[in-house]
């Protein structure tokens, strides 16, 4: 009886794993890897904590340039100074407008374009997709975009940052390779057979299993939205439609010192500057902070999104 439970008792047990032993040329290679992604993480850390650290800075410290990677004599000024100011305020609920109602318009325009090239019975499918990706190569250029614009009516107004940039052809591209690699026809030919219409079968099947995808293209959608600068430089004019990148170039670009001559203008001028130095910062801070918040929620969608609706298929 012993002899059978250990005979047992040996079949069962996982046979002890094998260690492969790394060769010199591994370890080599892999210090180099390490090495690579500590000055990449560098380069991209110390430029924000620098930033971070002169936004909460004095305006003081920030001229004479005495701050580098932790707050000189800590202060909120900049922050309060741009979370008391109307226009600052006013470019950053526009630019909220902007990312959601254009990110839901986009990706909506998206799968609805998307989804019908990726069914194979769909006729003229790789027509359409030719024209697709021959607009993605070759535009109009500004001018006749321009007019186009104009001529619909939606010069200076909120539809002429959404719409004319409301579909992304590389966007398409990985929503219709994710559809046609994810959503096999015997589903479709199922939810037919129990009598399931298109709109239906998109609605209660496809989109559930599309959550990755959409996660991608709703963040590639709402950051650049939100970063959208040239188009509102040509197309609005009224100070109320700025988004915040436009009310962000005026503070770091069109901040002039202008006035008398006197030594009170003279102190108040350089007070304004060294003031508009630390509101620069805390203006890169206010307007990254957002798509800082967003983007830990889809990152998890973010990798297996993007490889299966650009490799597969």
């Amino acid at each position: 009886m012993s002899l059978s439970l250990q005979a047992f008792r040996r079949t069962t047990e996982r046979p002890d794993s094998t260690v492969i032993a790394e060769t010199r040329t591994d370890k080599i290679f892999l210090f180099g890897v390490k090495i690579m992604l500590w000055v990449a993480l560098i380069l991209v850390a110390v430029p924000i904590v620098y930033i971070v650290a002169n936004s909460f800075s004095s305006a003081s410290a920030v001229s004479a340039g005495r701050v580098l990677l932790w707050p000189v004599e800590p202060s909120l000024q900049a922050y309060k100074v741009a979370f008391g100011d109307p226009q600052i305020m006013q470019g950053y609920l526009n630019s909220f407008i902007y990312a959601i109602g254009g990110t839901l318009i986009s990706v909506t325009l998206t799968i609805a374009i998307a989804y019908p090239l990726s069914r194979r019975t769909f006729f003229g499918r790789n027509l359409i997709m030719s024209v697709l990706i021959f607009t993605m190569l070759f535009s109009g250029g500004l001018i006749p975009t321009y007019l186009v614009v104009q001529d619909l009516g939606m010069l200076n107004t909120r539809w002429a940052m959404v719409i004319p940039s409301a579909i992304g052809v590389w966007q398409v591209i990985i929503a219709r390779t994710f559809f046609r690699s994810t959503i096999p026809d015997e589903l479709y030919e199922a939810a037919t057979i129990d009598g399931a219409s298109d709109l239906r079968f998109l609605w209660s099947i496809v989109l559930p299993l599309s959550k990755p995808v959409i996660a991608v293209i709703a963040l590639m959608y709402a950051i650049t939205q939100w970063n959208s600068y040239f188009d509102a430089l040509v197309y609005l004019k009224d100070p109320s439609l700025y988004p915040l990148q436009i009310v962000l170039r005026n503070v770091l670009i069109l901040n002039t010192a202008t006035g008398g001559s006197t030594t009170q203008n003279l102190a108040q001028q350089l007070d304004q500057q060294q003031l508009a130095n630390v509101l620069k910062y805390a203006l890169i801070v206010i307007s990254s902070l957002p798509v800082l918040i967003i983007y830990p929620f889809v990152a998890r969608h973010f990798t297996k999104g993007v490889m299966v609706g650009a490799v597969k298929g």
